[in-house]
């Protein structure tokens, strides 16, 4: 009879790690591969210096609507 160990189980940090490298390669390569995409969001964050108070003021928005708009019985 053979002796049957379970393997020791994986980090969760190590398969965090491995998400992040797939996402960061999977961005990668839609940006080789639509090379206008790239050059979208470059236009995009060139943009966002302008408007970056918009996106202050939406953010400012969901905390009023999440932390103000409940109602404790």
């Amino acid at each position: 009879m053979r002796n049957v160990t379970p393997s020791p189980p994986r980090s969760p940090k190590i398969l965090r790690m491995l998400g992040w490298v797939a996402v960061g390669a999977l961005v990668l390569v839609l940006c080789l591969v639509f090379p206008r995409v790239l050059a979208f969001v470059e236009l995009a964050a060139r943009e966002l210096r302008y408007l970056w108070w918009l996106i202050l003021l939406g953010a400012l928005g969901a905390y009023f609507f999440f932390f103000f708009g409940r109602k404790n019985k």
